[in-house]
């Protein structure tokens, strides 16, 4: 059976296509750490990290890695404990992450994320069967409205939605009064039949800001609001407050995080991660416990290249628990944009092909491993040289 031969490392930055910001962020997307796994018999995997120093949990209880600490948690500390595991043993390979250090779960992603396409690619499956079978086969798409004026805000939203996307998420949780008014221009722009829904990236400074904020919108038809504010017992005072489901982000992290929700009714619906949790299996049990606990789920990201991308599109695929639409990139190269931005967050992409957006949802590919080659050309043209 084939085993881990080595680990490599490689830093990229794509260019893209606007700028793309949310509360809290002070660092550009798309400057990300890809992972490349060879086996002993010469077949590669790839992951990616899509690490960024702002990004962390409530209160200090996760914190932002940067692609400089993911490299190094990488090469001093993961590729050494996990060289000669066979592939599919998913087990193990957790067991000796988690025995050589704590936490990190972005470093560890993006290592079991290139285990899990080798492993398909070597036994000519795609990685959502490794993960259970596929539960649906084209993932909805919600594109994500940035930190932008109200006119650009509203002119974005009404191409997406001539594009096809059905589902639109707001950034808000910088100003209340700016908040109301872009919620408003977007209604405006794309009319009743899409859905809105509202991220505030825990912005709001207290649970009755939030609950303002909301009920100033509440005939604008919001389906979700996702992380108001920050900590798990503040989220519950506004999730009884309001008509609409509360989104937890910032307070979902691993499967641990989701039993804590639930038993505090925080919230309705959690945002899975491919990363949060630590990787594919570990996000598993974030949907397991989710669906036992009759919370609904999507799966959202922090706006990954293509080679991340396939790893959110295999987990909502195989995961029964993500049944909205999911925050995620629709991955195209350079050679496939024709002015469409629908889910387009960068002039360029990694993948050999690009994702095939139908009727606003991604087809879930059904190619080996995650399911699209990597373009090892584009990787050498985006590669940051130290």
């Amino acid at each position: 059976m084939p085993a881990i031969k080595s680990v490599e490392t490689i830093l990229v930055q794509l260019p893209t296509r606007r700028e793309h910001k949310w509360t809290g962020l002070t660092e550009p997307i798309g400057r990300y750490l890809l992972t490349r796994i060879t086996d002993d018999s010469g077949h590669v995997g790839w992951g990616e990290a899509p690490a960024l120093k702002d990004w962390g949990g409530e209160y200090g209880r996760y914190f932002g890695e940067s692609t400089l600490i993911v490299r190094t948690i990488i090469q001093n500390y993961l590729a050494p404990a996990i060289v000669g595991i066979e592939l599919g043993n998913f087990v193990d390979l957790h067991a000796r992450m988690d025995a050589v250090i704590k936490g990190y779960p972005y470093a560890k992603a993006a290592v079991e994320f290139a285990v899990y396409d080798l492993t398909g690619r070597w036994l000519g499956i795609p990685a959502h069967v490794l993960l259970g079978g596929r539960a649906r086969a084209a993932i909805a798409v919600t594109h994500s409205i940035g930190l932008l004026s109200l006119e650009d805000a509203a002119k974005e939203a009404a191409q997406v939605v001539s594009e096809g996307i059905k589902t639109l998420k707001i950034k808000v949780g910088v100003d209340s009064r700016r908040d109301i008014a872009v919620v408003r221009a977007v209604r405006a722009a794309v009319g009743e039949d899409t859905q809105l829904c509202m991220d505030a990236n825990e912005g709001y400074k207290t649970p009755g800001e939030a609950i303002a904020v909301f009920r100033a919108l509440e005939d604008q038809r919001i389906q979700y609001f996702e992380q108001p504010v920050m900590g798990i017992e503040r989220l519950a005072k506004v999730a009884r407050a309001i008509s609409a489901p509360v989104m937890a982000d910032e307070s979902a992290w691993n499967a641990h995080d989701a039993v804590q929700i639930a038993q505090a009714d925080a919230a309705q619906i959690v945002s899975i991660y491919t990363t949060k949790a630590g990787g594919l299996y570990k996000a598993m049990e974030v949907g397991a416990v989710c669906r036992a606990a009759g919370l609904v789920c999507n799966v959202n990201g922090s706006v990954e290249t293509g080679v991340g991308n396939l790893a959110n599109i295999q987990l909502a695929a195989a995961s029964p628990a993500v049944t909205l639409s999911c925050v995620v990139p629709v991955s195209t190269p350079a050679e496939a944009q024709h002015g469409q931005i629908g889910g387009i967050y960068y002039r360029d992409d990694l993948l050999v092909e690009p994702m095939r957006l139908i009727d606003g949802a991604i087809e879930v590919p059904a190619g080996p491993g995650m399911g699209i080659d990597v373009d090892p050309k584009k990787i050498e043209t985006y590669r940051v040289r130290d």
